[in-house]
């Protein structure tokens, strides 16, 4: 009998899809049933990760007759005399049984969530837990990893015939480890690390999974202090990534951000410091980091001074000064042996002297015509014959929070080491622009990564989404999210519960990083960007002391929600927040209706807001939360874009009544209530100017709690946004908001493939040493 196996239902059939390039579908596994009939099961090293379509054939003749030699003898396989319907052997199945033996760390328990997020958007529900699905399905035992058989023949000596696959391949310590994806690579990448570790920590918490990873590259770190491409298989063969290195680093600090594990960090914070400084010294005389590697997503042009590991290598200094911070006050706070003799502040005064350096050196790559950052110096920038403004580069540029008054005074060439006289007509380049221009590229299927002919990667396309988070444009995060991971659960061939590697600009589901469809991997951790976005952009719960000490809750509605409900758990405790939009109600006292009286007379006023109630827990067996700070501001620009008729200058609102509160946490979790108005600086009624002395009402109100109020009958938990909120100082009544109604998403055209440069990047040349030849090669080497 033979299985096949498929992610995406257009590879539903007799054969499997695809796990590597040498042809175009793997070959189906054979089961031997022998002659007895009971349970049957597959080894465990044939497991086949993330499959949703199973295809169970008995291919005539057999092409493995012995199987069937004396079939006829035993019940359940029997040959019934000359009865054409049963002259060829069969197989009755009784019962089918899946084992899923993903996610290994949490014991079986795939719910076992410590977050969740909800919303009135559906479609963004499904997005964030099929970005979690995702992540748990790509974490697996260490010793059933890497489907690249061709490179794993340089360490197991395999002699696999091509088109077999199999997942026995020992890729980290431990049991249990994250990997890129769950059919393949099954390969710890940090690339897909930095998507997939705060999608983990806001989702199931499952950060043991994410040291083992970590630890598995710096197990490989090279004697120069460079950390390897990838896990094991590679690690062993000096392949390198400039970008991919960095990845590793900001792996470290988001691991330690989530954990505050203080002993693991100080265990890697030499050889952390050591790999920092192999890119450190790689910004040059044109004050870019010049990198000395082809590698990276796959994408081509990663050469010269590229934009997108310097931007990047400006992030790692900032997150590696917070890694300093907090190590020298853990040093301060203990009389610890283990604690690192290290000078930090001379460390963060040097790399806040890198950053500066960098912050002028990307002066070279601003291209005004384009209101975007080239590639590079070379062929791809403003000046060259290839001009590329790279969708990944110009997110990092964002989300390294760039210096970008440095770009107002260009150089006068991209190689010149003179810079012109005169600023930019246009001005300093503002965040929010680069944002709009990056909005402009989208087509209807999404942000095509314009740096990769033909592609559209939700791994590039999650850098946007932090890059639009980090300019303050929250609306374009969750329109990219509703428009492009939407079609990644919707669009034809993919699965409908996971998120697919990438697709092409025209929709079609093959991923033009390989010349055969079916080897995209359509559960893959670097496209779960948005399950992290939404928890800390829309729900707007971030950690912002390790472990979870303290919070900073900054929540979003955005135009595209009119409720919100989210949160997660880390060490210390956990914060959850509520958000709905609601209307006021006036409740008129003194002139109550009714034969008795008794009935107050209600009015609607038509003014609307938006009601937060956020609780945290902390918990004292393991540290506590010390400190949260909410800021609602964002909230005001929101209720300003839903309502066309307000007429408020909302930034300089915003900035003038930042709404921020900071308060200690106890033990005993009460929740906490604000109320954010439309027209903050609006008197409502004649009767709440009196109540407060004729102040005008606050752009937020902390509602007392002894002013909530439920209504008298319970909704259910599933409307838990009509909950009233009863302000008596005020005689206001805040309901839910039915009027509201999210936009109509902006119509666009598809995108259009490039056929004459769609062979030049079908398939990315392997790197150097990955060929099967290469690797028959050096069978036998000591080093391996």
């Amino acid at each position: 009998m033979y299985l096949a196996y498929s992610e995406s239902p257009w590879y539903a059939g007799a054969l499997p899809d695809a796990t590597t390039d040498r042809q175009e579908r793997d070959l189906a596994l054979p089961l031997e049933l022998g002659n007895d009939t009971g349970h049957v099961c597959v080894d465990p090293q044939y497991v086949r990760g993330a499959f949703k379509y199973f295809t169970v054939s008995l291919p005539y003749p057999p092409k493995r007759a012995k199987i069937w030699d004396d079939a006829a003898d035993h019940v359940g396989q029997t040959v019934f005399g000359n009865d054409t319907r049963y002259s060829r052997p069969w197989v009755r199945i009784r019962s089918l049984w899946v084992v899923c033996n993903a996610y290994p760390a949490q014991a079986g328990n795939g719910r076992n969530y410590t977050g969740y997020f909800y919303s009135s958007s559906s479609l963004l529900n499904r997005i964030w837990y099929a970005g979690a699905w995702t992540l748990q399905l790509s974490t697996i035992d260490p010793r059933q990893g890497s489907a690249l058989i061709d490179y794993n023949r340089a360490i197991d000596h395999n002699h696999s015939p091509v088109g077999s696959w199999y997942s026995n391949f020992t890729i980290a310590n431990g049991s249990s480890v994250t990997t890129d994806g769950a059919k393949r690579d099954r390969v710890v990448w940090p690339g897909d690390m930095y998507m997939a570790v705060p999608g983990i920590a806001v989702s199931t918490y499952d950060m043991v999974s994410v040291r083992n990873a970590l630890d598995t590259l710096y197990h490989h770190q090279y004697g120069d202090g460079s950390l390897p491409y990838a896990g094991p298989p590679m690690g062993f063969q000096g392949e390198f990534s400039d970008t991919y290195h960095l990845h590793t680093l900001l792996g470290t600090f988001n691991y330690f951000l989530y954990t505050e594990d203080v002993d693991w960090l100080r265990m890697r914070w030499t050889a952390y410091l050591a790999a920092l400084e192999v890119s450190i010294a790689k910004v040059d005389t044109m004050d870019l980091l010049h990198v000395s590697s082809v590698a990276d997503w796959l994408r081509p042009g990663m050469t010269g001074h590229n934009l997108e590991a310097s931007a990047m290598l400006h992030a790692v200094l900032t997150k590696s000064k917070l890694l300093a911070t907090w190590l020298r006050h853990v040093d301060n706070n203990t009389s610890s042996s283990c604690s690192i003799d290290t000078n930090y502040s001379s460390l963060i005064k040097s790399w806040t002297a890198t950053q500066e350096r960098i912050e002028t050196g990307l002066a070279r790559l601003y291209c005004p015509s384009t209101g975007l950052f080239s590639d590079n110096i070379g062929a791809r920038s403003c000046h060259g014959d290839a001009h590329v403004d790279p969708q990944d580069g110009n997110s990092w540029a964002l989300i390294s929070k760039l210096n970008l008054t440095q770009s107002n005074l260009p150089f006068v060439s991209p190689k010149s080491p003179h810079r012109s006289h005169r600023h930019l007509p246009s001005g300093v380049p503002s965040a929010r622009n680069i944002s709009s221009s990056l909005r402009k590229r989208w087509n209807r299927f999404g942000a095509p990564a314009v740096e990769f002919p033909n592609v559209i990667s939700p791994f590039a396309s999650g850098f946007e989404l932090l890059a639009h988070c980090a300019a303050g444009e929250i609306d374009a995060a969750v329109e990219l999210a509703l428009l492009e991971w939407g079609y990644l659960l919707d669009g034809p061939g993919f699965t409908n519960s996971t998120l697919a590697e990438g697709f092409r600009v025209d929709g079609d589901m093959q991923y033009p990083a390989y010349w055969s469809a079916a080897r995209n991997s359509h559960a893959h951790g670097w496209a779960s960007g948005p399950t992290a976005v939404l928890m800390t952009e829309v729900a707007g719960i971030e950690v912002s002391r390790p472990g979870g000490g303290s919070w900073h809750v900054h929540p979003r509605l955005t135009r595209w929600l009119g409720w919100v409900r989210g949160g997660f758990a880390t060490r210390y405790g956990s914060s959850e927040v509520k958000i709905w939009r609601v209307v006021e109600e006036w409740i008129d006292e003194e002139n109550r209706i009714g034969e008795d009286k008794t009935q107050s007379r209600r009015m609607k006023k038509g003014r609307k807001g938006v009601v937060v109630e956020l609780a945290v827990v902390s918990l004292p067996t393991a540290g506590r939360v010390e400190e949260v700070t909410v800021n609602l501001g964002g909230l005001l620009r929101d209720i300003s874009d839903a309502d066309a008729d307000a007429n408020v200058d909302i930034d300089y609102y915003v900035e003038k009544h930042p709404a921020t509160t900071v308060f200690r946490v106890t033990t005993s979790g009460k929740n906490r209530w604000w109320v954010t108005w439309d027209e903050p600086e609006t008197t409502v009624s004649t009767k709440m100017d009196n109540n407060r002395k004729g102040r005008r009402r606050p752009a937020v109100y902390s509602i007392p709690p002894s002013t909530q109020k439920k209504d008298e009958v319970d909704q259910e938990e599933e409307e838990w946004f009509r909950e009233t909120v009863y302000l008596p100082s005020f005689g206001l009544e805040l309901r839910f908001d039915d009027e509201f109604v999210p936009p109509e998403m902006e119509s666009r055209e598809p995108g259009v493939v490039d056929w004459s440069v769609m062979n030049e990047y079908f398939k990315t040349p392997p790197p150097e040493g990955w060929t099967v030849d290469e690797l028959e090669n050096k069978r036998g080497r000591e080093d391996l």
